[in-house]
């Protein structure tokens, strides 16, 4: 078995619950440490640990099976942090104040989040409709499959 590469389990416990990206860990210790890490290693070291997953699985904020290409578009991010928040997780400070400015602009433009896969742009913001309950626009047939969204 090679050498230990995680310096402190303290430290990066509570990295995951300030919701740091694995990107960001990689490069702390990248700049810390010197060393070099995969994203694989800290997705492990959060299973071994049992710590929880940072994307939550919630359909009824995002109830469409996200292209690959599409999950990382601002609009998809603030549904996931927008789903930690109301599962009682708490965000970043910086994470909360983005999600905060950018529901104030969704309530201000009087929009809501659609997704259609089967564009380049994937996330758009439509005018809100009185059907409108939340923050998407809720499709006709749901296609999330809890899989990856």
């Amino acid at each position: 078995m090679g050498a230990r590469k995680i310096q402190d389990e303290e430290e990066v416990k509570r990295w995951f619950e300030e919701g740091r990206t694995y990107e960001w860990m990689q490069q702390y210790y990248l700049e810390h440490y010197n060393i070099e890490t995969t994203i694989p290693m800290w997705a492990a070291f959060r299973r071994r640990k049992g710590l929880d997953r940072r994307n939550l699985r919630d359909d009824a904020l995002i109830p469409w099976k996200v292209n690959e290409e599409h999950r990382h578009l601002y609009p998809v991010m603030m549904l996931r942090a927008e789903a930690r928040l109301r599962a009682g997780r708490t965000l970043s400070p910086d994470d909360a104040r983005k999600l905060t400015n950018w529901k104030q602009s969704l309530t201000e433009d009087n929009l809501v989040v659609h997704y259609d896969a089967e564009t380049p742009e994937g996330f758009f913001y439509v005018p809100r409709e009185e059907k409108d309950a939340d923050l998407i626009r809720e499709p006709e047939k749901k296609t999330g499959n809890q899989a990856r969204d």
